[in-house]
């Protein structure tokens, strides 16, 4: 069965969400609808790619990805059509693409022509626009057929960790920050790994606002060493390297309300220091 995948900023109230349902629904009833989230915040096309990218790769091959982020219609924005890792992903030319995929040459790039010539028709991009091509797409359709290519699409700068040989430290930011209030940063496992090695450090800290860590755990519970004094361990501060292998600021237990985002006071962008000794 075909797959499209929902990603959005609508949130769950309005009407926008069923109505995109909806116009699937009516142009095939052979399709399986997936809900990734619509509960991005609004215009953050940096959280939609976090959650996009570690989404999708666990979908079948072929599956349609509709990324309605910052997509409300306007004559003068171009929407694209991606073919990348065997997946299909749908979105305005607003960058968001690229920073899904930002570690992924796209097989090919298109700008949707589908209903381009009638834009006096269109008021809602993602039924209008997305919906067809996303649909064409399920039916074992060319994406020739429905767009032309774009040799350049918008592009948005990816916040990228790097080393500081003078300082001996990694520079990275905060990138994300999810449900459970813990902050992840932009400081993969490799990089770390390869920096280690590379300085023939014996340690390192973990610095950011005014808070110091000196280790990093590979899972969320391994700094526990007696799990029968489990709960002593509720609120204390840890860094794990997280299930899609970035460094993660964490509190034991915590959630978006005493979590590490409110007990560290971070916001994504803000720095984080990996030092070498």
């Amino acid at each position: 069965m075909a797959i499209i995948t929902l990603t959005s900023d609508y949130g769950n109230v309005d009407h926008r969400v069923a109505a995109i349902k909806g116009s699937i629904m009516s142009l095939s009833s052979d399709i399986r609808i997936v809900d990734i989230t619509h509960g991005i915040d609004a215009y953050n096309l940096k959280q939609t790619a976090y959650i996009v990218r570690n989404a999708y790769r666990y979908f079948p091959a072929g599956s349609v990805h509709i990324v309605s982020v910052d997509s409300f219609y306007r004559k003068e924005v171009k929407n694209v059509l991606y073919r990348a890792d065997g997946h299909y992903f749908i979105a305005a030319d607003n960058g968001v693409l690229g920073l899904v995929l930002c570690d992924i040459k796209p097989e090919a790039v298109y700008e949707i022509t589908l209903n381009n010539r009638f834009d006096d028709k269109v008021n809602f991009t993602s039924t209008d626009i997305f919906v067809p091509a996303a649909v064409h797409l399920c039916n074992g359709g060319l994406p020739e057929v429905i767009g032309r290519p774009l040799k350049k699409p918008l592009e948005v700068k990816v916040p990228r960790a790097v080393h500081n040989p003078s300082e001996n430290m990694i520079i990275g930011e905060v990138m994300y920050i999810d449900n459970f209030g813990n902050i992840v940063s932009n400081i993969s496992r490799k990089f770390f790994e390869d920096i280690f090695i590379k300085t023939d450090a014996v340690k390192y800290t973990i610095k950011f606002r005014n808070l110091i860590l000196s280790t990093i755990h590979s899972q969320y519970t391994d700094f526990i060493p007696d799990w029968s004094r489990e709960r002593e361990y509720h609120g204390k501060s840890v860094a794990i390297f997280n299930d899609v292998g970035l460094l993660e600021l964490c509190v034991y237990k915590g959630n978006k309300h005493n979590g590490a985002r409110t007990l560290f006071g971070l916001k994504v962008g803000e720095k984080i220091y990996i030092e070498f000794q």
